[in-house]
């Protein structure tokens, strides 16, 4: 039985494709992470049970549902697709490119499980916590760009 080697070009003509639809989805995963924790900012400084409240559990849910949950499982799957057609899978700089998706992935989490403490009412975190918190995409994403293209 062969190994992950063998699996190395299997996308064909295909990969270009496969790529290009990897990317758009980063870009929408992207801004769903870069805005939701902007929203969490602003949702914040309501008054609990307000009509102002509920507007704003709306519009992080839509963008959880509509955006980021759909947005993070195709850049997986395509993403996956990629690493296995290219075998990357031994590569330093795909393995540190990895385990920054995964913590970006476990950022997406986070920020779920805060959407629902917000939607109960708590306020767990001060806005100032949440502006430092709406760093972390934008550090990964410059990273992983220099991972991904550098490849060091």
């Amino acid at each position: 039985m062969g190994g992950l080697a063998d699996w190395a070009g299997f996308l064909g003509a295909t990969m270009l494709w496969i790529k290009a639809a990897h990317i758009i989805f980063v870009i929408f995963l992207m801004a769903g992470l870069f805005m939701m924790p902007r929203f969490f900012i602003y949702h914040s400084q309501c008054a609990v049970g307000s009509d102002e409240d509920r507007k704003w559990i709306e519009r992080e849910d839509r963008l959880r549902r509509i955006i980021l949950g759909p947005s993070l499982v195709i850049v997986w799957i395509f993403g996956l697709l990629l690493a296995f057609n290219g075998n990357y899978w031994g590569e330093g700089w795909f393995i540190a490119k990895l385990l920054l998706v995964l913590s970006l992935s476990g950022y997406h989490g986070w920020m779920i499980g805060h959407f629902r403490k917000l939607q109960r009412g708590e306020r767990p975190l001060t806005e100032k916590q949440l502006r430092l918190i709406n760093e972390v995409p934008g550090i990964a994403a410059a990273i992983i760009v220099i991972l991904v293209v550098v490849r060091p």
